[in-house]
Parts: C-alpha cells; structure tokens; sequence
C-alpha cells in the first residue's frame, strides 16, 4: 500500500530524548554527545521526570556545539516512574508544571545562546495530551503567551495536533522510528522496549518518507504524514539506531534539519 496523497519527503528532522539522568544515575547506554551528533533537535528532559540543572546544563551546551535545535521535554513529576505512569490531576496544575519545566531549560538556552525550538511532553503526559482536549487547550494557550514561536511535538491523530492547527501554533507532527503502531496512528505505548534491528528500523522510516505508510501490529499499512523523526536514547541499541536512520535517510537523498527548518519556520 502506498499513500496515494503523500509527495516523498525531500526533507525531515531527526529528534531524540537527551539528558534522561539525574545527578549519577545515567539512563540508556550511549553517551549523550553520541547521540547528538545524529540528530536535528534534542528534546532535554527538564528535571521532573529525569534530569537536573547540571545535566540540562551540559546537554543545551552540546545542542549548540552540534547546531541542534533546542527543546523541552517536560514530564510528569514522577523520578521513580521515569514520567511513564499516568498521574490523575487537573488540566491546570500539569499546565503549570510544564511552564515551570520550559523555564528552567529555557533560561540554559539563553545562558548558552541558543533559543528555545521547540517543547515535547514526555512519556505518559505526552500521551494524555493527546487524548486531552482541555489538556492541550491549556497547554497550546500557555505556550502562545510565554513562548508563542516554540513549536510544540506530538502525533497527527492527536487532539494536540487538532488544537495547535486550529489556534495557529506552530506544530510538528512526529513518527516513532522505535514504536509500534496500532491501526489508529497511534503509538502503542510500552514502559519498557526491547532491543530493535537497526537496519528495520531505518528501513521503517525510509519507507515512511518514501510512502507515507507505516505497518501496524496487525500487520496492515496505514497512512502516516510527520514532519519529524522520533528515536528515544533509553531505547537498546540507541546508538547503533541512530546512526542506520540516518545513514538510511541520506543514501535515500532526504535531508536532516532542526524542525524550525523543515517547518519553514
């Protein structure tokens, strides 16, 4: 199956979750400077579901070094779950979170001299945002009032992606290179992978730039358009994946850039 409107990509962004430690503890197996040598956009985690001032310093320094386009990736104040575990709270309480979250990465950026691309919700928030319309209401409002040419990440089926269209807010929509896919278009969401084949992996996105489809756990293709790549750092193998996408997607002649870029923005 091919996707009959969808015109091959010339151009993506490749992002992937960063600094996903707090103080000596490290999440996944490569360093952070490895990764980032990759990618077009880092999402920084931002200290509530991982990460802190001194890690969120080191990798916003490495975003700039790399030319990376900067972004928050707020989460649940969750440590012990990793951010992957549903907290029950109001709309505005997790709004206030999350501005307190970009702030604190923000204020790195400016310290360092590179601006604020873009902000992610991590893990589980990510994912009820998606299905929140209040939620990202909320979230799109204070985004346009603090930080109004931040672009913000999620899925094409998400109410996020409805909302940010609707109000005008610059949006990036995502495809998971180390997800799986239901015959919805969303992500099927797992608190713990296991270790993906690079090349499958690569192929995967290759063949969703190529076509615009992706293949479900059913087994059956489904339409797909993003304009940014996702890989998660936590992931097994991370290191080796990254690089098969990205060696992937330029013998495939698609260029990689920061999502400012590929948005025109």
């Amino acid at each position: 199956m091919k996707n009959k409107d969808f015109a091959m990509k010339e151009i993506v962004d490749l992002n992937c979750d960063m600094g996903e430690g707090f103080g000596q503890w490290v999440l996944g197996e490569a360093p952070d400077e490895d990764i980032m040598a990759l990618i077009s956009s880092a999402n920084i985690a931002a200290g509530f579901h991982a990460g802190d001032p001194n890690s969120m310093d080191r990798v916003v320094k490495l975003a700039q070094a790399y030319g990376v386009g900067l972004g928050a990736h707020p989460g649940y104040n969750d440590l012990q779950g990793f951010g992957r575990r549903y907290i029950r709270t109001s709309p505005e309480e997790l709004v206030n979170d999350i501005i307190y979250q970009i702030g604190a990465l923000r204020e790195f950026g400016r310290r360092h001299g590179i601006r604020l691309q873009h902000v992610k919700p991590h893990g589980a928030l990510y994912m009820e945002a998606a299905v929140n319309e209040e939620l990202s209401e909320m979230l799109i409002d204070a985004l346009g009032k603090t930080c109004g040419t931040a672009i913000i990440f999620c899925m094409g089926i998400s109410k996020t992606y409805e909302v940010a269209k609707r109000l005008g807010h610059p949006v990036a929509r995502e495809f998971y290179a180390d997800r799986d896919y239901d015959q919805s278009g969303s992500i099927v969401f797992a608190r713990r992978v296991s270790r993906p084949k690079p090349e499958e992996v690569a192929a995967k996105c290759v063949r969703a730039c190529k076509e615009g489809v992706v293949r479900t756990v059913d087994g059956v293709d489904i339409p797909i358009e993003f304009e940014s790549i996702c890989f998660h750092s936590d992931t097994p193998g991370a290191l080796d994946m990254g690089k098969a996408i990205r060696a992937g997607l330029t013998d495939a002649g698609i260029t990689i850039a920061p999502a400012a870029i590929v948005l025109g923005l």
